[in-house]
């Protein structure tokens, strides 16, 4: 019965989600339920994708890509695949229209970063955060309000911003394991080798203006998403804020992190807020 094997595939994307980033699946175990497995899907798949460009060094990366993304197509196309991941995915697809645009614009920043090591220009920049965050908001967004297109539309443009929030503060986080472990520098006009406090608190007013932003949409998400999307945003602030605190040298020599125990307070704020309508 194929119900079978999409209960195993659905089992497969918790499970990726679980073990590549306990704080996105604490964020994801806030949704509703009716929701939440759609988010691991979606979480599966974007997951697979950067980890072929950014893992898999004793293997060819551009023939495993184009491996992924003609069974992406496939599953796409026939609405199943042998991939349990891909056969997730295709379901929350499916069930909520999904654009392929969107799928098409992750896959084309994912592709980037076969090749790609440097981005000079805002607009290279600006772009590559597109397919590589905001289009994966949206994704999200189709799920949270559940075919309603007005609502759709009201939201997509928060969504994207806070996307990117998240994707630059990533981005910030990993300047170590990019820059020398990947040869990757995201920031444009950015000299990682002597990376000042003015570019630094540059980058972090254009993350919180992007947050600002973001928090907007949040305050008008279903009640379905809304606790979910919060608890990431608290999180993610969490972790600029540490940021900013950081000596611009020191955060490029190591990996600021939230520890767990302050997680544990986080999640504890963000209920009390949403309990109390403070959102």
């Amino acid at each position: 019965m194929k119900s079978i094997f999409d209960t195993i595939s659905y089992e497969c994307s918790r499970n990726v989600t679980k073990t590549y980033s306990t704080s996105f699946s604490s964020a994801v175990k806030m949704l509703a339920p009716s929701i939440r497995q759609d988010i691991y899907n979606i979480y599966g798949f974007v997951r697979f994708a950067d980890e072929i460009v950014d893992s898999f060094h004793d293997y060819n990366k551009e023939t495993l890509f184009t491996l992924f993304e003609s069974d992406l197509e496939n599953a796409l196309h026939h609405k199943i695949s042998l991939n349990p991941i891909l056969n997730s995915f295709q379901h929350t697809v499916n069930r909520f229209e999904i654009p392929k645009e969107l799928i098409d614009a992750f896959m084309k920043s994912m592709k980037l970063d076969l090749h790609k090591s440097e981005y000079k220009t805002a607009e290279e920049y600006h772009d590559y955060i597109y397919g590589s965050a905001d289009v994966v908001g949206l994704m999200c967004l189709k799920v949270f309000v559940n075919g309603n297109q007005n609502k759709y539309d009201e939201l997509k443009e928060s969504a994207m911003r806070l996307g990117s929030a998240f994707q630059k503060v990533n981005f910030l986080r990993d300047l170590k394991a990019d820059y020398e472990e990947l040869n990757r520098t995201y920031f444009p006009n950015t000299d990682l080798n002597q990376l000042d406090e003015i570019s630094k608190q540059t980058i972090i007013a254009e993350i919180e203006a992007d947050f600002e932003a973001g928090f907007e949409g949040i305050r008008k998400l279903p009640i379905e998403a809304k606790f979910g999307v919060y608890t990431a945003y608290v999180y993610y602030k969490k972790l600029l804020s540490k940021l900013k605190k950081t000596p611009s040298l020191a955060i490029k020599n190591t990996r600021i992190r939230v520890p767990d125990y302050q997680k544990v307070g986080l999640l504890a704020k963000c209920y009390i807020n949403y309990r109390f309508k403070t959102i």
